[in-house]
């Protein structure tokens, strides 16, 4: 018999998450929601005024925190509610609601930066001079002043604000189309029981031991993306030309470099990790060569890439078993993260199991005034043993840098925000190794941790690559049909996995299920973000002397300083090649060490 996906009322409610710590009812929400509205139109008295002194201007600046603060708070309820029940229009409206307040609210406060700019900077001086308040912002007065070219005169800046909702149409409608309208057939598993199949379970199936499951998986996916290639190319498309027609508005050489300008890291490194990872190409080869060998396959199909390679192994884990593994394996982390990081658990910040309507995958959302949430899509599989500890890790990160800094400063880049959890996946992987009770278990675990390099180094440089492709593409003029992005992506699989791999020609397609191709040039981070965490790893687990606790400085920084600045504080140096060279030879030595534990 056929297994039903579960609704969001017939889950238990504590494997769901609390977000009456963020309003207790719908009610409370709406009354902000009123209060709000109303309060930003008040930012037009300051329109004349605000710049007259140093006092009215950190008046102006606290009203503004004020204002934001209570927008970020409507706006994190709303949307935890929604992706927790996308079926559910009424999250979906309230959700709408409140991106129409903050357009509002931007549309309205348009001429601030404007304006700001016009300041020389004696008369900034002055300010500081005049209300010593003022100091407390002054990282937030600079950062605004980097921007001075890039940023336009008040009608202009306004004109933007006015689209900034039918710019995010190309994700929205996105989203709708996978998240919610996608409906799939129910497929048969490895025991002949009918599943109905979903995005979430498919890491399950093209992991099957069962060669003809993996591959039914794999066909039935990428043939849905197949068949609506034509929709989600035009939702792609639209996404490019946002990025690379604002990028030209604002002055920015190339979509890529006004991208990474708001993190103040330069193109450099981007292109740095994709020459690095290209020219080291050869040991994820081997990686695939050895498993077909183990698999005992002439070549590897597609769907056999993702199938782990022990086949004793098969072991399934309880949401508390997975809570108790991370907590211990993060116990070298110290006391004070460890406390922190038992609240997750006890109150409940973790919506647990997937359910129908629910978005797919994983996340970690923080805000200011309430704590961090995490969404998960439970299985049981070591995979999402490590997405527990993955997305902890943002939490804590989250959690920590709030805790540690006023308002301002409170939300790191999203440049850095891979680190942390990369960081407690790689411990977790460490730990689990280390107290692994067999030749079997241990092999088990070297391959976890040889996936994760693989998906997070090298699959996500493969993306990187592939957004900067296609932006450089429509840069040159050249129109985005399905035939050329498929294409493009299809050259780059080859490359990536190499000789011995027989890339089917439905993974063409697969590059229109990557939902953080909205997210503008954002993948690149994850690839970064494992060489950082390697160094500060390395640094931990070997006892060097300040390694833990710049690490722990590291994560209470929060936006205080540039993302790059940030990472120095860990001993981590992303303008050095040697960094991602690191991590490839982190790799490479737990690839000898699995094929040495195997051969003995």
């Amino acid at each position: 018999m056929a297994k039903e996906e579960k609704l969001r009322c017939e889950i238990e409610d504590k494997y769901k998450w609390d977000l009456t710590k963020i309003y207790k009812d719908e009610k409370e929400w709406q009354k902000d929601f009123d209060d709000v509205k109303e309060k930003i139109l008040k930012v037009l008295e300051y329109k004349d005024s605000f710049l007259s002194n140093g006092k009215k201007l950190y008046e102006y600046l606290k009203y503004d925190e004020e204002v934001s603060r209570k927008l970020e708070k409507i706006y994190y309820y709303a949307h935890l509610n929604y992706d927790a029940d996308t079926l559910d229009e009424k999250y979906k409206v309230m959700t709408n609601k409140v991106s129409d307040l903050f357009t509002k609210y931007n549309e309205l406060s348009s001429f601030v930066v404007p304006e700001i700019l016009k300041l020389d900077e004696e008369k900034l001086n002055t300010f500081y001079k005049e209300e010593e308040k003022l100091e407390d912002y002054r990282f937030s007065i600079e950062n605004i002043y980097r921007f001075k070219n890039h940023t336009l005169d008040e009608e202009k800046e306004k004109m933007l604000s006015n689209l900034s909702k039918c710019l995010s149409n190309p994700e929205e409608t996105y989203e709708a189309l996978t998240d919610s309208d996608f409906e799939y057939d129910y497929i048969t598993d490895e025991k002949g029981n009918k599943v109905k199949f979903n995005e979430s379970n498919y890491s399950l199936f093209i992991k099957s031991k069962d060669r003809s499951v993996r591959k039914r998986a794999f066909e039935m996916l990428h043939n849905k993306y197949k068949k609506y290639i034509r929709t989600i190319t035009s939702t792609y498309k639209g996404e490019v030309e946002n990025n690379v027609v604002l990028a030209k508005i604002r002055n920015y050489d190339s979509a890529i470099s006004a991208s990474l300008y708001s993190d103040n890291v330069p193109v450099d490194i981007y292109n740095n990790l994709i020459k690095v990872v290209n020219d080291n190409m050869n040991v994820l080869y081997d990686y695939y060569d050895l498993k077909k060998e183990i698999l005992s396959l002439d070549r590897l199909h597609m769907y056999d890439t993702y199938v782990e390679i022990i086949n004793k192994i098969d072991k399934k884990y309880s949401f508390d078993e997975a809570k108790e593994i991370v907590i211990d394996a993060l116990s070298v982390l110290g006391d004070k993260y460890v406390k922190n990081l038992k609240k997750a658990f006890d109150e409940k910040w973790i919506d647990i199991y997937h359910s129908k309507g629910k978005r797919s995958g994983a996340y970690s959302s923080g805000n200011f005034d309430v704590n961090p949430y995490v969404l998960l899509n439970f299985e049981g599989t070591l995979n999402d043993v490590s997405t527990l500890a993955h997305e902890l890790g943002h939490s804590m990160h989250t959690y920590l840098s709030c805790k540690n800094n006023p308002y301002q400063y409170s939300s790191y880049e999203i440049f850095v925000a891979e680190v942390a959890s990369t960081v407690n996946e790689l411990l977790l992987a460490n730990y689990m190794l280390k107290n692994s009770k067999n030749k079997d278990e241990k092999l088990a675990i070297i391959n976890h941790i040889l996936d994760l390099y693989k998906a997070t180094l090298y699959r996500q440089t493969m993306f990187a690559e592939f957004e900067k492709e296609t932006h450089k593409l429509r840069e040159k003029g050249e129109v985005l049909t399905s035939e050329l992005l498929s294409n493009t992506y299809y050259n780059l699989v080859k490359k990536y996995f190499g000789p011995n791999v027989l890339c089917d020609d439905l993974i063409k397609y697969e590059w229109a299920r990557i939902p953080h191709f909205y997210y503008n040039f954002y993948v690149y981070k994850y690839a970064t973000g494992i060489s950082a965490a390697s160094y500060i790893v390395d640094g931990i687990l070997n006892n060097k002397e300040g390694a833990l606790e710049n690490y722990i400085k590291f994560l209470k920084s929060g936006g205080s300083m540039y993302p790059l600045d940030e990472l120095k504080i860990a001993g981590v140096n992303l303008n050095s090649k040697s960094v991602i060279l690191s991590a490839i030879k982190t790799f490479e030595k737990y690839l000898k060490e699995f094929k040495d534990i195997y051969n003995s």
